[in-house]
């Protein structure tokens, strides 16, 4: 005679299930996170390449680079005859090329930055 008290929950029963259920809500959020990200990225990329290139005169106000997970990132801010300020990220060749208050004519598009040609020979002094 064989008694059948009730389904079988496998060998782990109900922790087997809520388990399960954990993976498939964390893949789901890892799955979400992902998506979001790149999404960001092809936004900023499609605003960048809708702008206008434009090249002003600017000089050279600051430097800095920033080490994160064992890589490091380089930053030069311009100031521009408005007195606006804007930092770009730039290649560590070209990095170590510039120097503060440099000046010099500055081409970027969006928040891309192109490349800058310094004035040879003259360098400005404006209060920052």
């Amino acid at each position: 005679m064989v008694f059948n008290i009730g389904p079988r929950m496998g060998g782990f029963g109900m922790m087997g299930n809520i388990m399960t259920l954990m993976f498939f809500v964390v893949f789901i959020g890892v799955a979400i996170t992902f998506v979001v990200v790149i999404a960001k990225m092809l936004g900023s990329s499609a605003k960048n390449y809708s702008s206008p290139v434009l090249t002003v005169n600017a000089q050279i106000i600051g430097k800095r680079a920033d080490v994160r997970n064992g890589h490091t990132w380089y930053y030069v801010t311009f100031q521009v005859e408005s007195g606006d300020r804007m930092e770009y990220n730039v290649l560590s060749p070209e990095f170590g090329m510039l120097a503060e208050n440099d000046a010099g004519r500055l081409t970027f598009q969006g928040g891309k930055y192109l490349g800058f040609e310094r004035f040879i020979g003259q360098r400005q002094n404006r209060e920052q």
